[in-house]
């Protein structure tokens, strides 16, 4: 029988004689090589192997057995379904080093970074090693396990971080075995740099854009993130799996029953827990009335960023009928805290399979509304033409999932990659389109919007009788490992990692923000763009802000 890429490429991993290889408590197959060869293999794994791991899904900060660490979870377009997890680690607390990636995958360029923040690890060859949700002042690395707490050591700040320091960016570098300790700058000092944000309704959130400009054209963007940030990863580590859940539907808030279903998933998948059909069937009818709703807003944001303000009241209009729904149900609008550990949390209302019934044709109606209204208008495709374009192989490197890389023709849609919950029972079509501009973004998610309705009315009619949660212990405790669940929510691939020492409280969460890395693209797709479609591009992405500043 022929090995697959993957047993071939596990073959050749297992040949090295510094490498660790084990299958997770989750199945995954765990890679754990000495910091001094992370390079090599990380380069192996990106162009070297049988399949290339093109995708790096997320980094994931580590602090255990007194050593701090890093697991890149890594992926093939290809075999997207294929997941491998690659360790290192070091012993040093004091002046933690390992080798950047970033110049075999783009995304990592903000993950490391983030690692840096709140793990205190530098990455040798990466250029920009600054903070990149803290200030430059912050006093200490909020996950490590020995970060000092005490409000005394962080005050309040009584004033604006200079921006000096938000622009110098230190690095270290190691080339020929010479290292060099350096610090430049993000802008040249004669540039002419404009600010967007934070505080403006048209950045979709709580985010800072420093741009320099050439005239009108965009040389160079650095984007500035923390503003809203809560620390949730780190307050995880003092809740209870079931305390946890409501946490997830304030990351995307625009995709909270999806955030919350990972979550729920990944504790399933730990416990072994086996859920009803019924509540299966119910989660992913919420996930595609949320998808719909998210798409809709996105939508009317759009719109409104290109000056038609009645494209957004009606999409706002629009999505107001399933807020309704969920509220009849769930008891929550925006934050519907609905998915439980087990199921969901009450069965749903005697209504709601009819009120969900009469919304698609609704739905349906509306959507060829809005195509009248600003899909065709020629104002409108004159202004999306031609800009904004994003390659499928950038969309990979740069990690950016969901519709705005489905827009570049990348096949990346979980449901149909990874089926979970009720996906596996329905038939439906992943959009792809090929152009990968501004328009192809924009459309993308009304098609998308009559997907989620061909799945919900495959669904509606046929949810099986029976609980709708099973029965839990009242102490929820995982056992003692790693586990690893994506889905996909509105915006992207969304990832869950818990580490377990088996308590009722995790040892370390990390939340994959699809929004961080769309941000990334924004760089790479509004650089020789103008000024002036600096919004609509970014509108065109779809992030949530909230979801980056975790």
């Amino acid at each position: 029988m022929k090995k697959t890429n993957m047993e071939i490429t596990e073959k050749y991993l297992s040949s090295l004689s510094f490498a660790t290889l084990e299958r997770r408590a989750d199945g995954m197959l765990s890679v754990t090589v000495p910091k001094e060869n992370l390079y090599e293999v990380a380069k192996f794994l990106r162009h070297e192997c049988a399949e290339k791991y093109n995708f790096l899904f997320d980094l994931v900060g580590t602090d255990s057995d007194n050593k701090l660490g890093v697991i890149y979870y890594l992926s093939q377009s290809a075999q997207p379904e294929q997941m491998l997890a690659l360790k290192t680690f070091t012993a040093d607390r004091e002046k933690p080093e390992l080798f950047s990636v970033q110049d075999l995958w783009d995304s990592a360029s903000v993950y490391e970074r983030e690692v840096y923040d709140f793990f205190g690890i530098r990455f040798i060859n990466h250029p920009d090693m600054r903070r990149i949700f803290l200030r430059a002042d912050w006093n200490g690395f909020p996950l490590r396990k020995d970060y000092n707490a005490d409000p005394a050591v962080n005050p309040v700040p009584e004033k604006s971080e200079l921006i000096s320091d938000m622009e110098r960016m230190p690095s270290i570098t190691l080339k020929m075995g010479e290292r060099k300790e350096e610090t430049s700058y993000v802008f040249e000092k004669d540039d002419y740099v404009v600010n967007f944000g934070p505080q403006h309704p048209a950045m979709h959130g709580v985010l800072h854009l420093r741009v320099a400009l050439d005239g009108e054209i965009i040389k160079k963007i650095d984007p500035v993130f923390g503003y809203i940030h809560r620390g949730i990863e780190k307050m995880c580590e003092a809740y209870t799996y079931p305390q946890m859940l409501h946490l997830t539907d304030r990351l995307d808030y625009l995709s909270g029953t999806m955030n919350r279903h990972a979550l729920c998933l990944c504790c399933e998948n730990a416990l072994q827990l086996e859920v009803s059909e019924r509540a299966h069937y119910i989660r992913t009818i919420f996930d595609e009335l949320t998808r719909i709703a998210s798409h809709l807003l996105g939508w009317g944001c759009m719109c409104m960023d290109m000056g038609s303000i009645t494209a957004f009241v009606y999409g706002m209009r629009d999505r107001e009928k399933i807020m309704d729904i969920f509220e009849e149900t769930a008891g929550g609008r925006l934050m519907a805290n609905y998915a439980t550990i087990g199921g969901v949390a009450r069965d749903i209302h005697p209504n709601f399979q009819r009120r969900v019934k009469e919304l698609i044709p609704y739905i349906r109606k509306m959507l060829k509304e809005h195509h009248m209204l600003f899909s065709n208008n020629p104002i409108a495709r004159g202004r999306m033409a031609g800009i904004g374009f994003l390659s499928k192989e950038k969309a990979i490197s740069l990690g950016a999932t969901g519709p705005s890389g489905r827009a570049s023709g990348w096949h990346n849609d979980l449901r149909k990659i990874s089926p979970y919950a009720a996906y596996g029972k329905v038939n439906f079509d992943e959009v792809l389109r090929s152009e990968g501009l501004t328009y192809d973004r924009y459309v993308i998610r009304l098609d998308e919007i009559e997907q989620s309705l061909r799945i919900i009315e495959q669904l509606i009619d046929n949810i099986p009788e029976g609980a709708y949660a099973a029965k839990t212990k009242a102490v929820i405790k995982l056992p003692e490992g790693e586990f690893f669940q994506r889905v996909e929510n509105a915006r992207g691939q969304f990832g869950v990692h818990i580490t377990s020492k088996g308590d009722k409280t995790p040892y370390r969460v990390k939340f994959r923000s699809p929004s961080l890395t769309l941000v990334g693209a924004l760089k790479a797709i509004a650089t020789e763009s103008k000024v002036a479609d600096l919004i609509m591009l970014g509108a065109s992405l779809d992030y949530v802000i909230p979801c980056i500043d975790r």
